[in-house]
C-alpha cells in the first residue's frame, strides 16, 4: 500500500515531465506567467518581482514574490506545481544570505536593492575535457600493450583538440 509521500512524489514527477521549472532561490528576480481565465477566454499575465520566500515541501511547495506596483508593495504566493502557473523565468540571480527576505517589506528605494550574483563561466567546456582525457587514456593503454607485446601496431597518434577560451572566441568575433 502506498503512503501519501509516495503519491506526492509521483505526482511531482508527472507534473515536471509536462513542464520545465528552472531552479531559483530567494533573492532572485523572477517572471511568472499566470494563466487567467475570463469567461471562455484564457490569457497569460506576467508577474515579475523578487522571490522573498520559498518552501520546499514536495507537492505543497510554494514561493512568495514581491514587487512594487504604483508605489505600493504587492506580494503574491504561488503553489509551485499549480496548474495556473504557465512559465517561470529567472531574470536575475540575487546574492543574499537569508532564506526568507521578509525584511524587504519595511524597505523602499535603494535600501531594498539586492546585489546580483555573478555566475562565473569557465571558457573550457567540461564535456570537451572529458573526451580529451578519454582519448589520452586510450592512447596510454595502447602504448602499454605494445610494450608488453600484446599489440602489433603502433598507437594511433591522438591529437588533443585545442579548446578555445571565451577571450579567444571574442577576439575572433571582433575581427
Amino acid at each position: 500500500m502506498k503512503n501519501i509521500e509516495d503519491i506526492n512524489r509521483e505526482s511531482v514527477k508527472r507534473i515536471l515531465s509536462k513542464k520545465k521549472l528552472p531552479e531559483f532561490f530567494s533573492g532572485d528576480t523572477i517572471k511568472i506567467g499566470v494563466k487567467i481565465s475570463e469567461g471562455k477566454r484564457e490569457r497569460i499575465q506576467y508577474f515579475e518581482g523578487v522571490c522573498i520566500a520559498k518552501k520546499n515541501r514536495d507537492i505543497n511547495s510554494s514561493f512568495t514574490v514581491r514587487k512594487i506596483s504604483f508605489g505600493e508593495g504587492v506580494e503574491r504566493t504561488f503553489a509551485l506545481y499549480s496548474s495556473i502557473i504557465d512559465s517561470v523565468k529567472v531574470v536575475r540571480s540575487g546574492k543574499v544570505r537569508r532564506a526568507k527576505l521578509y525584511y524587504l517589506r519595511d524597505r523602499k528605494g535603494k535600501s531594498a536593492r539586492i546585489a546580483e550574483k555573478i555566475k562565473k563561466r569557465i571558457g573550457v567546456d567540461i564535456a570537451e575535457k572529458l573526451e580529451e582525457k578519454q582519448l589520452i587514456n586510450e592512447n596510454v593503454k595502447q602504448e602499454e600493450q605494445i610494450k608488453e607485446g600484446l599489440a602489433e601496431s603502433k598507437p594511433s597518434q591522438v591529437t588533443t583538440p585545442k579548446v578555445e577560451t571565451k577571450k579567444e572566441e571574442l577576439k575572433k568575433e571582433k575581427k
